[in-house]
């Protein structure tokens, strides 16, 4: 069957236009449908359909129009967006390949491409066996000599000018299912407060923090994310940061050694609507370590790292990058570099004082192997990675290179053992239509995997 390529959401940015000009000029059917009018802004091409129904009547939509168009292939930005969760649903029911973009694992200039899903429904390979012959048969990663560089203001001037235009034009798209855990316009009038608040504390902390750096002394650090995070929401059976944070400090205060230190480190994009500094300061003097613990947003990231005794995270990609500095990391929720070899495989209690520690080896052969099959070099806002993502996503779709070399395991590896730790991945379909079965005592999820809970695999919370 000839190729017919569908486009739902992308990136705010250029790319995903420029994704299918790439598609069309190797003579590939494409096809498209927005769902607002951030979608319509950023596509502006002839041919594309508006989806204007209810959420619930989505499904029944989607399959006669893949049907219909004889779509071949689906692409989508980020994986558990509501839409493109229940396309990856009916995709799957009627054979036909989605991928996943998103932005890579091996930041900061590379994207993610992934066939079937990202994080708990990656099916990129768990086991380290696995690893090593993906690595052997792509060889060692090449030291690419191009830098795709972007600037945080076309970033972020992408990010306000879509949700706006999405949030406060909806007349178009009135039924239209918003995603975010914040409205927009509140999400980012919160960043004049938040700036003004740093301006004043954060030069103390960030100095609390370079002391603690250079004093020599033990310290462990917490890698927060932001509570709007779909890692958090859809890849960790956590509902609220709140839960992490009180957690990592209790179990500092009963499992590490009284002469270290915690570190927790804000996500540098969270808006401060939650006072991250604020919680922390009220948990840490409840369990009387106010003195040894601090949180921060704007320390050195990478230094910080390199001199702490281990990373916590609960799937942030800064786990990866702990690894890559030979830092011992715990990971607490889901994540695809939580494997044995790389990442502590015991209880966090025991991370404090034995954490397992990374076997370069391994490492080196993971990056290897997710270079060559689910990581493109490349970028959403500069000109140039865009065009050499382009191409290259283009040679991998076409050519059937997608989690490639034995990279693509199904089902995936990671499914079980989240539905075990009640992991909500699934609630994106939530009134949909095609709402998968509760994990209860007896349930099989939409992959037909039998789910037997398991209330020791559950992440424990305050």
């Amino acid at each position: 069957m000839r190729r017919a390529i569908l486009f739902l959401q992308g990136p705010p940015s250029l790319f995903w236009r420029q994704l299918c000009e790439h598609f069309e000029s190797a003579e590939i059917r494409t096809h498209r449908i927005n769902f607002s009018l951030g979608d319509w802004a950023y596509w502006r091409k002839p041919g594309a359909v508006n989806y204007r129904g209810r959420f619930s009547r989505w499904a029944d939509f989607l399959r006669d129009y893949l049907v219909r168009h004889q779509i071949t292939d689906i692409l989508y930005y980020a994986d558990r967006l509501p839409y493109h969760a229940v396309a990856r649903e009916v995709a799957q029911s009627l054979g036909i390949r989605t991928y996943s973009v998103e932005f890579g694992y091996l930041r900061p200039d590379w994207l993610t491409l992934e066939r079937g899903g990202m994080g708990t429904l990656s099916h990129f390979p768990g086991d380290p066996e696995a690893i090593r012959a993906i690595a052997r048969r792509v060889g060692p990663l090449k030291q690419e000599t191009a830098h795709y560089s972007h600037s945080f203001g076309q970033e972020a001037f992408n990010e306000v000018f879509y949700n706006l235009l999405t949030s406060l034009v909806p007349y178009f798209f009135p039924l239209y299912r918003t995603d975010k855990f914040y409205l927009p316009l509140l999400d980012y009038l919160s960043w004049l407060p938040r700036m003004a608040l740093q301006r004043l504390r954060e030069p103390a902390r960030v100095a609390a923090a370079d002391v603690l750096r250079h004093s020599g002394k033990r310290y462990w650090m917490l890698a927060l994310q932001m509570q709007a995070d779909y890692q958090l929401r859809a890849n960790s059976a956590y509902t609220d940061q709140r839960q992490v944070i009180e957690q990592v400090i209790s179990s500092f205060v009963r499992h590490a050694p009284r002469d270290g230190s915690l570190v927790i480190k804000l996500h540098p994009l969270d808006n401060g609507m939650e006072r991250w500094e604020q919680f922390v300061a009220r948990t840490a003097k409840r369990y009387n370590v106010a003195s040894r613990v601090i949180a921060v947003s704007d320390c050195d990231l990478k230094r910080t790292i390199k001199h702490s005794q281990g990373v916590i995270t609960v799937n942030s990609t800064v786990g990866l990058h702990a690894l890559r500095a030979n830092c011992p990391v715990k990971v607490l929720g889901m994540a695809m570099y939580d494997i044995a070899g790389l990442t502590h495989q015991g209880p966090l209690e025991t991370f404090w004082t034995k954490p397992q520690r990374v076997n370069k080896a391994l490492l080196k052969d993971f990056v290897a192997a997710i270079a060559a099959t689910i990581q493109v070099h490349g970028s959403f806002y500069n000109a140039a990675g865009r065009k050499a993502a382009c191409v290259e996503i283009v040679r991998r779709v076409l050519g059937d290179q997608v989690n490639a070399h034995g990279a693509f395991v199904d089902p995936p590896p990671r499914l079980e053992r989240a539905l075990q730790s009640r992991v909500p991945i699934f609630d994106s379909l939530r009134g949909s239509g095609i709402e998968p079965e509760e994990a209860t005592d007896s349930a099989t999820t939409p992959h037909g995997i039998p789910v037997q809970p398991n209330a020791a695999n559950v992440a424990p919370v305050a």
